[in-house]
């Protein structure tokens, strides 16, 4: 209907091909994406820079960066010196959780995701997870999800009272990383402005030898199309 206003949707974004490709699905569901992204304390700011392109590019009616400093909390190879894996195989990705894991890292991000959808009064909450080409992370699995979609129902003023019914959407969760690729490239998306590595160089090359170089080095050979990415 003409003039009809448009459901309002959260999407976290961290600037890479799930979270963007998650956010290209919003908007062409008809949403009005409010984007979220976190700057927590991780190495490097280029996938900020990168989610702040996403945004522009589809067209976001706000983008919200938030601090938080999980370097205080550590626990991780993203948030302190310590070596980020390299060269591993899939079958060494699929085997226990790795360094790069920030602990607790989506349960975080969802719960401010939460609080923003409340105020704006969006039912829907999407985030790029991915549980088959994925670095073993648990907070990527569906039975998470569903936990958290319970306790973001039972846990807010707008669910209790029964006036929003918030659904945390994961359109690319059983997909395959190739599958992702082809379904952004439906939707007309362009990679080249996304950033997918753990440990870039100074200006903002990817190292190529991370688990997520090697996952999107790996979806696009897959999906038959050219990564855009620069590589060192």
């Amino acid at each position: 209907m003409a003039g009809a206003t448009k459901k309002k949707a959260v999407v976290l974004s961290s600037g890479g091909i799930d979270s963007t490709t998650a956010m290209a699905i919003a908007r062409a569901e008809g949403c009005e994406i409010y984007s979220l992204s976190f700057r927590y304390g991780q190495r490097d700011t280029f996938e900020l820079k990168a989610a702040g392109r996403v945004a522009q590019a589809l067209g976001a009616k706000d983008h919200l960066v938030l601090d938080i400093d999980l370097k205080k909390i550590g626990g991780c190879s993203l948030l302190d010196d310590t070596e980020v894996p390299k060269g591993r195989s899939e079958a060494e990705m699929q085997q226990g959780i790795p360094a790069t894991y920030v602990p607790a890292r989506n349960t975080i991000f969802l719960s401010y995701a939460l609080a923003w959808a409340e105020v704006l009064g969006a039912e829907d909450i999407f985030i790029g997870v991915n549980a088959i080409d994925y670095s073993g992370y648990p907070d990527c699995r569906l039975e998470y999800i569903e936990s958290f979609e319970r306790t973001a129902n039972l846990a807010t003023k707008a669910g209790v009272e029964g006036r929003t019914r918030f659904r945390i959407r994961t359109p690319l969760i059983q997909m395959t990383k190739a599958e992702i690729i082809r379904k952004g490239l439906e939707l007309n998306l362009d990679y080249g402005m996304t950033h997918s590595c753990y440990d870039p160089s100074p200006d903002g090359m990817a190292c190529g030898q991370c688990d997520s170089c090697l996952l999107r080095k790996k979806g696009f050979r897959e999906a038959g199309f050219p990564d855009p990415t620069r590589y060192i």
